[in-house]
């Protein structure tokens, strides 16, 4: 059995998305076209599910929030190159503050609606 040189080895042990300085342009370039042709598959599946009668129907929201979730994983490692390399650690906890931020924002908002429209809202006068 024939050895691999160190530079094909540990070429094969990077993350998908994740850039190196070995990298070529046709390296960059195949890594965005797989990522091109994940997400449109994912997008594909998600019309395809709603329009056919593939999953049981009270299954579909599930089902496209699974796939939704797999079409931000796609775009977060081959577009945003977010991967678990020691040089990614800000840019994950910057990705992890933005989230936190926007899910207080939506949910006080939820919040202080649903309690003005429960204290504002008196007691409807019935007929």
């Amino acid at each position: 059995m024939s050895e691999r040189p160190d530079e094909e080895m540990a070429r094969d042990e990077t993350a998908p998305g994740e850039q190196t300085e070995r990298d070529s342009i046709v390296g960059g370039v195949r890594s965005y076209v797989v990522g091109l042709v994940a997400a449109a598959i994912l997008t594909a599946a998600s019309f395809a599910l709603v329009q056919m009668d593939i999953v049981w129907a009270p299954a579909v929201p599930a089902a496209l929030v699974a796939l939704a979730i797999g079409q931000m994983g796609v775009h977060l490692v081959f577009f945003l190159h977010i991967t678990t390399g020691p040089d990614n650690t800000n840019n994950v906890l910057a990705l992890l503050f933005g989230v936190l931020i926007v899910a207080l924002v939506l949910l006080g908002s939820i919040w202080i609606m649903g309690h003005l429209n429960h204290n504002l809202m008196g007691p409807m006068a019935t007929p």
